[in-house]
């Protein structure tokens, strides 16, 4: 490898270790039922909260309550992902890196 090529590789490593920082705090926030049940995922990985609107909870629907946080949770990840992916995107030019996927 030559010295251009070696350098290349070390700012895009510098690069990605801080996005990776940055992924691991970011906080993606989704919602279901009109807002009646909110999530926020942390890093992509880790769920932090989950805030349920009381008149949402009813005890003669618990499946309905029980689909709407797995909706959430679903989409609260999947935000997260993709921020991760558009992110690591922008260093990778878009190849697909083993060992680099979000």
């Amino acid at each position: 490898m030559n010295k251009r090529m070696m350098r290349q590789a070390q700012q895009m490593q510098a690069q990605m270790a801080k996005i990776q920082e940055e992924l691991a705090e970011a906080r993606s926030e989704a919602s279901a039922g009109g807002g009646a049940v909110k999530v926020v995922v942390v890093g992509g990985a880790k769920v932090e909260s989950i805030i349920i609107d009381p008149e949402v909870v009813d005890p003669e629907d618990v499946e309905m309550l029980q689909d709407l946080v797995l909706a959430a949770v679903n989409e609260a990840m999947d935000s997260a992902q993709a921020t991760a992916s558009e992110k690591m995107g922008a260093i990778t030019g878009g190849l697909n890196i083993p060992g680099l996927s979000f």
